[in-house]
């Protein structure tokens, strides 16, 4: 974070300089903190256990890039996350998920040497199997199970009756049957993602022990030989307390003996993390345009909003912020703020929904100041819709 502050006031100290004057709007990341983040989990894990990056969560190259050498893949959701992991690491192991791929996608798929697909219906897998014969190729495949549970609650839950992902586990029997049936159909495992944004090592670990479960279940009943066991992602951030994060050490320990105990010898255990592995070293800073007093409420008006960083308003929550006071005041009024009162962050779009955060109380606000939203390096300009209005996009610096 400081090296970030460091950047947005060296940056309004060069348009000074340089007689401009544009309000301040701008994605960074620190990807010195990112490496050293992963690096310490990679070196962490426990014999077994591999490593990979859930792209959707950020997909930009210098992210990509920076993570090539130290993950052991790359977790994608479309033939263009694919082709954008190729373009950084044409040699590293990618695994292909998503609940609707088409023909196209699945043989691209195979052309840039995707390892593991992840088979989401019984037609897919009649698909895909289809596609390896006529290519005269063998496709791995993981069959991704939607547990009926019970399931630990987290955040979003991505399994259970009412999601559409995956199999309905009372179909897998069959489904077994189906794929000793398929000449062209490797069976290398199972994926079991079924939670997103978990903060509880313990349910984390739990999860982790009826997926081995499930699976030892039925290697027995269907004499099965398998590699991997996918257990996904899902580990969270704690938006609401920056300093309360999920306890990495805690896991791995704990996962050890669950590796040791319960896991079936010969199999790896997957993990495909993206929010856990990029938030912490990405922030969005926007500058303060405007503070407005309606019907007893502080609003401050900021060069952004959800078009930019759409996270907040898609989990409806208040992001954690910091301010940069920016001392510098071109006009001949005086310059308005707030002192020691709560403000409700939003951005430049018409639309109430363009909030960032809502009743924040602040020691001291100025227009021109900039409010820098931390753990913004996930699901933030991805998701984002950024043409809405046509307003300019923000930049996009990467210190490094």
């Amino acid at each position: 974070m400081k090296r970030i502050v460091e950047r947005i006031l060296q940056d309004k100290e060069q348009e000074q300089e340089q007689e401009r004057r544009r309000p301040y709007s701008a994605y960074l990341y620190d990807l010195g903190h990112l490496r050293e983040h992963v690096q310490a989990r990679m070196d962490s894990l426990p014999p077994r256990c591999k490593f990979f990056y859930a792209v959707k969560a950020n997909s930009e190259q210098p992210i990509l890039r920076a993570l090539a050498s130290l993950v052991d893949g790359f977790e994608t959701a479309s033939l263009g996350e694919i082709i954008r992991v190729r373009g950084v690491a044409p040699d590293a192991p990618i695994i292909f998920g998503g609940p609707g791929k088409t023909d196209y996608d699945i043989e691209e798929g195979m052309e840039y040497g995707v390892s593991l697909f992840h088979v989401e219906s019984e037609l897919e897998l009649l698909r895909i199997a289809h596609i390896a014969q006529r290519r005269s190729s063998t496709a791995s495949i993981l069959l991704r199970v939607n547990l009926t549970g019970p399931l630990p609650a987290a955040t979003l839950t991505m399994a259970g009756p009412r999601t559409q992902f995956g199999i309905d586990e009372r179909q897998i029997p069959a489904l077994l049957q189906t794929v000793r049936q398929l000449p062209n159909i490797k069976l290398e495992g199972f994926h079991m993602h079924s939670i997103s944004n978990n903060l509880n090592v313990e349910r984390h670990l739990d999860l982790i022990r009826y997926y081995c479960d499930r699976v030892r279940s039925w290697m027995d009943e269907f004499g099965l030989e398998l590699s991997y066991l996918n257990a996904g992602g899902g580990i969270g951030v704690n938006y609401d307390n920056l300093n309360d994060q999920f306890n990495w050490p805690s896991f791995v320990a704990g996962l050890e003996l669950v590796c040791g105990e319960k896991l079936p010898a010969g199999m790896s255990l997957l993990f495909e993390c993206g929010r856990y592995v990029t938030s912490s070293c990405g922030c969005y800073a926007a500058e303060v345009l405007d503070i407005k007093h309606n019907h007893g409420r502080h609003y401050a008006v900021l060069r952004g909003g959800t078009h930019h960083f759409r996270l907040p308003a898609s989990w409806q929550h208040s992001h954690p912020f910091e301010i940069v006071p920016i001392e510098a005041w071109q006009y001949p009024f005086p310059r308005p703020e707030l002192i020691d009162s709560e403000i409700t962050a939003v951005g430049e779009l018409c639309t109430p929904k363009d909030v960032l955060a809502r009743e924040v109380r602040v020691a001291r606000l100025r227009i021109g100041d900039i409010v820098v939203f931390q753990y913004a390096g996930a699901y933030g300009w991805a998701i984002s819709h950024h043409d809405f209005l046509s307003h300019p996009h923000p930049l996009h610096i990467y210190l490094d």
